[in-house]
């Protein structure tokens, strides 16, 4: 039940901000309540301290003891919401799936894949020797095993 009214005071809380939505709730046995938001255009403390008075305020303490963490998804943390995809279009990806680990350009996030390019060395066709190749690629999200975005100074 307590797990119940936390879900429910959460999504009341992102539906208010429409810009936010939820990665990651997790509820350990000793109420210890962890939530992790991201948000389209990135996450403020403001919108963490949101969050966190929709659910914090609306529990009674002296029903229930709990403790309660809103974080936002860190910029090295892996990309788990098709939002995320999204939102990065036009960044580079350190992608895994299951056959192959890359870096790649995200050109595009859609509900079912992402579209994806990158160059690689490859033998020429004829004679010795390499040549640059463009690849590109549409990946299922459920054929990707991991993908973090490239921070680049």
């Amino acid at each position: 039940m307590f797990r119940t009214t936390v879900e429910n005071l959460l999504k009341d809380g992102l539906e208010e901000k429409q810009h936010l939505f939820l990665i990651d709730l997790s509820i350990s046995e000793d109420n210890s309540i962890k939530v992790v938001i991201d948000g389209d255009t990135g996450v403020t403390v403001e919108d963490c301290m949101y969050i966190s008075r929709a659910i914090e305020h609306n529990l009674d303490r002296e029903e229930q003891d709990f403790s309660l963490e809103v974080a936002s998804a860190g910029a090295t943390a892996p990309l788990k919401n098709k939002r995320q995809f999204k939102k990065n279009v036009g960044r580079t990806l350190e992608l895994k799936t299951n056959d192959k680990e890359i870096e790649v350009d995200l050109i595009d996030a859609t509900d079912n894949h992402i579209i994806v390019q990158w160059k690689s060395r490859e033998p020429k066709p004829v004679g010795k020797g390499k040549v640059t190749v463009q690849n590109k690629a549409e990946i299922a999200y459920e054929d990707i095993v991991e993908a973090k975005v490239m921070i680049k100074f």
